[in-house]
């Protein structure tokens, strides 16, 4: 059986395992990432790697997936907003320092490998991954195979532009997908219902102590598990605007099956149902065409990790 690493870098974390051929994680490691210095975040990446080969002879290769824009080679991150990487070639520099080969991977496009082999997506060969978080990421297998590209970089979904001239977007535009569909747009929508003094807000308020910077995401979302309908609405609100962008999706790739991760998607059914009303509402010849399924991720934060490792294996 051939054993590889994947390993899953983000602003705050590296996680890193040993993974074999049916998706199972066998050890695993994990470490702070030092997103500020991007030689010593690439020190804490070959530590992660060399601890985990010692802990287990015969490992063939690693991946890595990491946050930003990777070259067509799968060699250099060329740019990635959280970890201070510009023009870095990650894959010359770790094979230096771990002696195995290295192949480099975007950690959406790597996470969406892994929920298509081993996860939610098992059994499909079409099929568009939604990460919704703070913002909104994702990845695309067409045909059995990782959809990159002509340059590396697809799967932005978050930058779609859905409502022109709307919210202006940390890229710069206005009106992008995650600014209504994301778990930033979920905050913000809490806070300024909160801040207007609407009565509907009080059991929101109320929970998060009075204060309104405490509301978050995965406040919002327990409190809509317990019932409250404010926050209901407020998920209901993402899930429609998240149906919307699926739809446009469906226009372009016409998948099988969307699979939602992310943090966001932690409210289930409360998040996925309006999206699915919305889907169906929206999409361009309903009731004339298959449906793509849409589920919830499997795999959870060990996505990224198993189709690093899957990826490198291939």
């Amino acid at each position: 059986m051939t054993l590889t690493i994947g390993v899953d870098i983000g602003g705050t974390k590296v996680a890193a395992g040993i993974v074999d051929e049916s998706g199972q994680i066998l050890v695993s490691d994990k470490r702070e990432t030092p997103a500020h210095d991007p030689k010593a975040t690439e020190d804490t990446i070959a530590d992660a790697i060399n601890d985990l080969a010692g802990a287990r002879p015969g490992i063939a290769a690693a991946g890595i997936g990491a946050a930003g824009f990777i070259d067509q080679e799968r060699a250099t991150v060329l740019f990635a907003p959280n970890l201070a990487w510009r023009e870095e070639p990650i894959k010359a520099e770790l094979e230096k320092r771990v002696g195995l080969p290295i192949m480099v991977e975007n950690d959406a496009n790597a996470a969406a490998w892994g929920e298509t082999r081993f996860g939610a997506g098992r059994g499909q060969d079409h099929v568009v991954c939604v990460t919704v978080g703070t913002g909104i990421g994702g990845g695309i297998v067409l045909d059995g195979q990782l959809y990159r590209g002509r340059w590396g970089i697809a799967g932005e979904f978050g930058h779609m532009q859905v409502v022109p001239g709307g919210v202006r977007c940390g890229c710069g535009n206005k009106g992008c997908w995650e600014q209504y569909a994301s778990g930033n747009a979920l905050v913000r929508e809490g806070r300024e219902l909160a801040e207007s003094g609407a009565p509907l807000a009080n059991a929101l308020l109320d929970i998060a102590g009075g204060d309104v910077s405490a509301i978050t995401g995965p406040l919002i979302t327990q409190a809509a598990k317990d019932g409250d309908p404010t926050s209901i609405e407020l998920l209901e609100d993402v899930g429609h605007w998240l149906g919307v962008g699926l739809a446009s999706l469906a226009a372009a790739f016409d998948p099988g099956c969307f699979i939602i991760g992310g943090g966001v998607s932690d409210a289930g059914d409360l998040l996925i149902s309006p999206a699915r009303e919305s889907f169906h509402r929206n999409l361009v010849g309903r009731g004339y065409r298959p449906e793509a399924e849409i589920k919830i991720a499997e795999l959870g934060p060990e996505a990224g990790v198993v189709g690093a490792a899957d990826l490198a294996r291939q």
